[in-house]
């Protein structure tokens, strides 16, 4: 007795690895977002295979972006598919795309994520599953090495998220399937708990989707945008394609294996700083402690420290912290450090406060 194409073997694994790792209880359900692409079938197929045995109930949901002729036929076709392939609920999420001036693939990235965001609440799902490859995964590693997006860029998709990527994560998919993740809080229990994104195909290369594909007789469809360079995913694809044939076979692989060690690292060093910040409790704190913390750590134990403090994140930049990191290493007697949220961060007898701003 043979066992399935390897292909279709190698995406099954990774679903049910995904699956138990994600620790939902039986019953629970798990969305599957869909496109009609290759990868998108060969991971519904895959969890159609695997989740009734973890004892989970499936649902997929299909987004239209209506950015094409025929878009409402090939979503029509791809949600049939899903349902022959034992998917419980299948449906067409149809979106509308609106421009924000920052190109049609961030604008469409918004509304299918919204539209997933939606049919995960509809279907009470405590997961939704992304059918992201091994090649997205170094397509966006290379785009974040030469935008110089930093090292949190450069760790990629991550395969478990607590909230769906409202950033440019996944950037260079475009219209196809689809700082550390922080934990979503906590909500009141009336409203619904939000699920976990899962990617479980990050390991698996874009060859092998499509190699399951054709072992399991589906019909994916090619989206067209695929090959147009006007789009900027279309160039990094093909800038990658490039890499290998001229420096070599393993350059996918290498991307994708430095983004997961960078993203351990990085990891690392954002669970040691909220260690040393939950060490050094509230303002003030003391110098001679914060002198002591290596400078890579110390920079992300100021922003979690004056984040406690009140400063809002989304204000708190890099000329904010090098600002008050020169109290501790460049003190010189200067005024104390403004920063958001009409704070003020001072060095004073051996101490550094954050207090509210003094008006002048």
């Amino acid at each position: 007795m043979t066992g399935p194409h390897p292909a279709v073997a190698a995406c099954r694994r990774h679903v049910r690895r995904a699956l138990a790792e994600a620790g939902l209880p039986a019953g629970s359900a798990v969305l599957v977002a869909v496109s009609g692409g290759p990868d998108s079938l060969a991971l519904a197929a895959a969890v159609a295979f695997e989740a009734p045995k973890a004892g989970l109930s499936t649902a997929a949901a299909v987004v239209d972006h209506q950015l094409q002729d025929g878009s409402g036929d090939v979503a029509r076709h791809a949600a049939e598919q899903c349902r022959d392939l034992g998917i419980d609920r299948a449906d067409v999420r149809t979106v509308q795309v609106t421009a924000t001036g920052d190109g049609p693939e961030s604008a469409a990235r918004r509304a299918r994520y919204a539209a997933l965001e939606e049919a995960a609440a509809a279907y009470d799902a405590g997961a939704v599953l992304l059918g992201h490859t091994r090649d997205d995964q170094a397509e966006t590693v290379l785009l974040a090495l030469a935008r110089g997006s930093g090292p949190r860029a450069i760790t990629g998709m991550a395969r478990v998220a607590p909230r769906w990527p409202r950033s440019d994560e996944g950037a260079s998919r475009g219209h196809s399937d689809g700082a550390r993740d922080l934990e979503t809080p906590a909500r009141s229990s009336r409203a619904p708990r939000p699920p976990r994104w899962l990617r479980p195909l990050l390991e698996v290369t874009r060859e092998e989707t499509h190699a399951a594909c054709a072992a399991q007789h589906l019909e994916p469809w090619h989206d067209p945008h695929n090959d147009d360079p006007r789009y900027l995913r279309v160039r990094v694809r093909q800038a990658l394609a490039d890499l290998e044939r001229d420096i070599g076979p393993g350059v996918v692989a290498g991307l994708a294996r430095t983004a997961s060690l960078v993203r351990q690292d990085l990891d690392f060093l954002d669970d040691s700083a909220l260690q040393l910040a939950d060490r050094l409790g509230e303002s003030p704190w003391p110098l001679a402690e914060l002198a002591d913390i290596a400078p890579p750590l110390r920079s992300r134990v100021w922003r979690e420290l004056l984040r406690r403090a009140g400063v809002p994140a989304a204000g708190l930049g890099k000329v904010h912290i090098d600002a008050v990191e020169a109290l501790v290493t460049d003190w010189h007697g200067q005024q104390p450090i403004h920063v958001p949220g009409h704070l003020q961060v001072r060095r004073d007898a051996g101490l550094i406060h954050v207090e509210p701003r003094q008006v002048e």
